[in-house]
């Protein structure tokens, strides 16, 4: 793990904040010179702090109007299960996370829907892997969401 002094600290709250910040800009708001900023952000990538710099779309504002939380359960804890449910969900576009879980599940899945009729083609689709129990829950409202780490 890298360790990150309070210049590093800064530089990165400001990239989650706003993706679209320059160098330039970053480097101004922090003190340094661009070439000092650009060093410590190729530094970033290469320890693997930073992941990938994209742009956060609203899943509403394209027709994607469910959020789905699917808790999984299944009775078969062997390598070729888990290697064929890991293929199956990366397959589906719809499947935005999912994480092995400890206690009472052993998988939750999120996801975004079109509406009831797409979520069953996913559902149908996730049955495949042979699953000993499936419960889904939609988001009625989402109270908060961010990518941002508390850094």
């Amino acid at each position: 793990m890298k360790k990150l002094d309070q210049k590093d600290r800064e530089i990165l709250r400001l990239m989650q904040g706003d993706g679209n910040l320059s160098i330039g800009d970053i480097a101004e708001r922090c003190s340094l010179s661009k070439s000092a900023c650009w060093r410590r952000i190729q530094s970033f990538d290469e320890a693997g702090i930073i992941k990938t710099r994209t742009a956060i779309l609203d899943a509403e504002s394209l027709g994607l109007a469910l959020t789905v939380y699917i808790s999984v359960r299944t009775n078969q804890h062997n390598v070729e299960w888990s290697e064929r449910f890991k293929d199956i969900t990366h397959r589906l576009d719809n499947v935005l996370e999912v994480h092995r879980m400890s206690g009472d599940l052993d998988y939750l899945i999120k996801a975004v829907v079109i509406d009831m009729k797409d979520f069953d083609r996913l559902y149908q689709e996730l049955i495949k892997a042979d699953l000993y129990d499936v419960s889904s829950s939609f988001v009625m409202e989402e109270l908060k969401a961010t990518t941002q780490l508390p850094i």
